[in-house]
């Protein structure tokens, strides 16, 4: 019995290999999209309430991804400020942005890494 190349397995059209990527710590998700888009909002908004906002999420449930990436992580990655004239606020830390880039860099090793299986596909 003679092996088959895997386009010879599937209907006729257009297949892709495709996947989500994120971290995690102790079999829970710690570190994707959803929290890198809320760290980039938090630093561009300075505002966790904002950054959900601009998410269209609730304020809970950011405060729950800001709890998960300050236990789970070395040091905290989002700092509050509270009170003051201003009202108080927030930032990320320099680890914060050292992690955003890492998983930029690994969504783009994952992305090639999708390009290529799907060519084998053809």
């Amino acid at each position: 019995m003679s092996k088959k190349k895997i386009s010879d397995l599937l209907k006729k059209g257009q297949f892709t290999v495709n996947g989500s990527l994120w971290l995690e710590g102790d079999g829970v998700r710690f570190f994707g999209p959803g929290p890198v888009q809320l760290l980039e909002l938090i630093q561009e908004t300075g505002s966790i309430n904002q950054a959900a906002k601009k998410m269209q999420m609730s304020y809970k449930k950011a405060w729950q991804l800001v709890d998960n990436l300050n236990a789970m992580s070395a040091q905290p990655m989002v700092i509050t400020t509270t009170g003051g004239e201003k009202g108080g606020g927030s930032s990320i830390s320099e680890e914060a942005i050292q992690m955003i880039s890492y998983h930029q860099q690994l969504r783009a090793r994952f992305k090639k890494f999708l390009e290529e299986e799907t060519l084998r596909l053809k």
